[in-house]
């Protein structure tokens, strides 16, 4: 949320700069995520003074030019001028040689000593719109008599500088909504910590007075629950109509764009205050306000123009037969505040926050209304907001006030009681937070106490204050004045020895993390939410009962469902880099993944490997090859070497729409990720345009897993290695790992390793044929083995191979 540090001023007297404002406001909880300076003209005329004209002569070469002597209280300068109201003895604006004016905030233009038509000129005289100060070009600025001659021009116009402070304003803090809600934490810092005496300033509604019956509109809730307060006056006589400067200045040091006067007015006293308005024009109420649901199908046009189809438990503020707004969310393009507008009600109301967010949420709005709304807004406000912005509006727009103020208010919202122990307190904080300073803190925070006894208060809460409920709430509210950096830092840590269950599962994470960073990955980390269509079209797992966990209140449609793949995040990972020119990837995440079932939920923390593009980065000495199957095969199965499951690693066929081909993994029957490539269904809907090769492996199961494993240590080897070589010729459809199968199958004592090395298919091979060439590795670890027993082993392989898969020496 914005504030302006200027616009906070007029609610609390104090010198205080940007920066000591902003640091007291992070202390009392109202973070502050940066301060950004925001110039009344844009390079604050800097360069830019107050001269008087002492000769004025024509130009020798030029009829329409006049070559004049400028003093600016040194040195005259001499300057060429070409406005028709340039004379001796007048007071102007001169912009001297080097200063930079903006005639308006996209332009610059650099002032440059020169020659007009041969005479030199050593600045310029200026006009209102090149100062950025006005439109007129009609001539030169002239001023009164009395400008001092020297003096700065940003200080004879009395430019301001102001300070745009952005606050990370947490959802539990609906009290500083707006600039006042801002402002009484300031003060009551101040107030606390230097005694200050302060006041928070409230703007005077006594002024507020109805001149007239003339224009009547009828109110009426229909629904009391999503409505328990609707106030409403108009005001007749209005001039619609550009807002005077200070109140642009205002909205616009907020980043608001301004409207027409009558719109500023309630945007001016929503920031202000805290509570929204709206107006409507009056013409198109017919008499009288009704505040309901919408009928299930309804259709509405909102002010952007697009057309909205309503839920039946949405409110609706309505003519009786029309819609005019969706209550607390966004207006009608039909009923709001134009130009030809002349007669004006203005509502203040009290929303249901649960029923505005569902709203918003369906519609995929996020206004500053329903922001706030959302968040609860201030009950016993919106009368005094009603009186504030009818009264700025007679201000800047005219217009009376023609109706009594109509309150429903068909359910007051009470104050809430919270018992409060003094002691327990300055247990909860970790030190002793004097019993005076907590009092002052309640006075401060419109915190009243109701009695008193043995250390135990009864406070009265004030309505707006809709986060503070509890006791431990009143003892965040007396820490967050008393200040977090007033706590003590503890002479003495006590601590206890934890207990880790094995497998330690994050050191084990952590050692994954590092060894795929250690073979080029990046770890991803992704939003649990996403898509609900990710699963539903373009397929999850395939399984009929698993359904997606929705949001209940979605921030968007993008982010309504639990994901129940890490898939579609890779993929959006590796969209986002390609459309970038960063298509060589290799990514991994730890996460979970959520399903629903008929008979629960579950979580699933899997482990996800992406591979896209090319192998190495592209370099002069690289090779250039691109990332394939086997590069994802070798990547996992380095994985499981690592934490010593590759040995119980099985490879099996399977069926997933999201991979168009690969193997199933599993141990122990227990079925533990795939490996493979996606399919071009997934490619063409995220816009990928080369091949990703992914591995999705349930963490979970490998976890588990590792109660398996059993470290056992052998000492090395005192002989060689013996290894023995086969050319095979077989069917395609044989794979290498039945082989390797067969072949450790055949001997378990000095059969150490199977290797593939060599694979060949094409020319002189028959038809549906291949050549393996697969190497054996034989060692015995206590004694040299010799060629008989090697080759009594070799000859068993052969016959396994031959009978079994029907392989052939080549």
């Amino acid at each position: 949320m914005k504030v302006s540090y200027n616009w906070l001023k007029q609610y609390v007297d104090t010198d205080l700069s940007p920066e000591e404002m902003g640091k007291i406001l992070t202390d009392t909880g109202l973070e502050v995520e940066g301060i950004a300076k925001i110039e009344a003209v844009k390079g604050g005329l800097e360069g830019v003074f107050i001269g008087e004209v002492l000769t004025c002569e024509k130009h020798p070469d030029a009829d329409r030019l006049k070559v004049t002597t400028v003093s600016i209280g040194n040195e005259p300068l001499q300057i060429v001028c070409g406005a028709p109201n340039v004379e001796a003895g007048k007071k102007v604006i001169v912009a001297t040689v080097g200063c930079k004016l903006h005639p308006s905030p996209e332009e610059e233009f650099k002032i440059k000593k020169s020659k007009i038509r041969g005479v030199e000129s050593m600045g310029m005289l200026c006009a209102e719109d090149e100062l950025g100060l006005g439109e007129s070009h009609d001539g030169i600025l002239l001023l009164e008599d009395d400008a001092k001659v020297g003096s700065a021009a940003s200080a004879y116009f009395g430019l301001e500088d102001d300070y745009e402070i952005e606050i990370g304003l947490t959802p539990n803090r609906s009290d500083a909504m707006g600039h006042i809600g801002v402002a009484r934490d300031v003060v009551a810092y101040l107030n606390v910590h230097n005694n200050a005496g302060l006041e928070l300033k409230f703007p005077d509604v006594s002024a507020f007075k109805v001149e007239n019956n003339d224009l009547p509109i009828s109110v009426e809730v229909e629904n009391n629950d999503l409505c328990p307060r609707y106030i409403g006056t108009t005001i007749k006589g209005v001039k619609v109509e550009a807002s005077p400067a200070w109140l642009q200045k205002r909205l616009r040091s907020i980043g608001l764009s301004p409207i027409n006067n009558v719109v500023d007015v309630t945007n001016f006293v929503m920031h202000e205050l805290g509570t929204p308005l709206h107006g409507f024009d009056a013409a198109r109420l017919n008499g009288k306000i009704v505040v309901k649901t919408a009928n299930e199908r309804d259709v509405f046009t909102t002010l952007d123009e697009v057309e909205r189809t309503l839920g039946g438990d949405q409110l609706m503020i309505t003519n009786g037969t029309d819609h005019l707004c969706i209550a607390g969310v966004f207006g009608g393009d039909t009923s709001g505040i134009s130009d030809s507008t002349t007669d004006v009600f203005l509502e203040s109301a009290y929303f249901d926050a649960v029923s505005v967010r569902t709203t918003a949420k369906a519609h995929g709005l996020n206004t500053d209304s329903s922001f706030r709304y959302e968040r609860g807004v201030d009950p016993n406000m919106t009368e005094y907001a009603l009186k504030r912005a009818a009264l700025l509006i007679q201000e800047v727009a005219g217009g009376t006030i023609s109706m009594d103020i109509v309150d429903t208010n068909s359910k007051p919202v009470e104050n809430v009681t919270v018992e409060f122990s003094y002691d327990r307190c300055n247990r909860l904080i970790g030190t002793e937070v004097p019993v005076e300073m907590a009092k002052v803190i309640f006075k401060e925070l419109d915190i009243a106490v109701l009695s008193e006894s043995n250390s135990v208060a009864q406070l009265e809460i004030p309505a707006y204050r809709v986060d503070v409920t509890r006791e431990a709430d009143v003892v965040e509210e007396v820490l967050r004045i008393f200040g977090f950096n007033n706590v003590p830092i503890p002479e003495k840590l006590n601590t206890s020895l934890p207990l880790f269950t094995k497998p330690d599962v994050e050191k084990l994470q952590t050692t994954i993390s590092e060894m795929l960073v250690g073979m080029g990955c990046i770890e991803t980390m992704n939003n649990s939410l996403t898509k609900a269509e990710y699963a539903e079209k373009l397929g999850g797992e395939v399984v009929k009962s698993i359904r997606n966990v929705e949001m209940l209140n979605p921030l968007s449609l993008d982010l309504n469902v639990m994901r129940q793949s890490l898939v579609y995040n890779a993929l959006e990972t590796i969209q986002h880099n390609q459309n970038r020119q960063n298509p060589d990837l290799k990514l991994f995440e730890f996460g979970k993944v959520y399903h629903k079932f008929d008979d629960g939920y579950s979580e699933n923390r899997r482990l996800i490997i992406a591979l896209s593009g090319k192998r190495e980065a592209e370099n002069w000495n690289s090779n250039n090859d691109i990332t394939s199957y086997f590069t994802i095969k070798g990547t996992t199965r380095a994985l499981f070497e690592r934490i010593g499951l590759a040995g119980m690693l099985k490879e099996s066929s399977f069926k997933n729409s999201l991979l168009q081909d690969g193997v199933q993994l599993s141990i122990l029957k227990h079925r533990v990720g795939e490996i493979g490539w996606i399919t071009p269904q997934l490619k063409k809907h995220f816009g990928i345009k080369q091949d990703v090769f992914i591995a999705d492996l349930d963490w979970d199961v490998i976890i588990d897993s590792l109660k398996f494993v059993k470290v056992k240590y052998t000492e090395l080897p005192k002989t060689f290695a013996v290894r023995r070589d086969f050319s095979l010729l077989l069917d395609n459809k044989i794979t290498f790992s039945e082989i390797e199968q067969i072949a450790k199958a055949s001997d378990k004592k000095i059969l150490k390793e199977v290797g593939l090395f060599d694979v060949y298919e094409g020319k002189n091979l028959e038809e549906g044929k291949k050549s393996y060439a697969v190497s054996f590795k034989f060692q015995d670890p206590e004694k040299t083995l010799k060629d008989k027993q090697v080759d009594a082993v070799m000859d068993k392989i052969r016959g396994q191979l031959e009978s079994k898969l029907g392989a052939q020496l080549r």
